[in-house]
């Protein structure tokens, strides 16, 4: 079963970091139905809306949480929805 959820992540410090996450988001492109956005000078933040089963999207955010720069939380609803 997929659910749907939102993957928050925040960029601290400094952006070298960037190209890296990029590449883990485009291998996780398929569970991934929205993105926005919101640059700053110090601190970026970027929403992820995420259609996927638990183990897909916790596969994303182990990945993503691996890099010092980056903060990453993740909230999935209740709502099922069938393949």
């Amino acid at each position: 079963m997929k659910r749907i959820g939102v993957v928050g992540i925040v960029i601290k410090g400094n952006r070298s970091v960037v190209g890296d996450m990029q590449k883990v988001l485009s291998e996780f492109s398929d569970i991934i139905i929205g993105r926005m956005g919101v640059p700053r000078n110090d601190l970026s933040s970027i929403a992820l809306i995420v259609e996927g089963s638990l183990e897909r999207v916790s596969a994303l955010t182990g990945k993503l949480g691996k890099f010092d720069q980056l903060s990453v939380k993740s909230a999935m609803t209740g709502f099922e929805i069938e393949d």
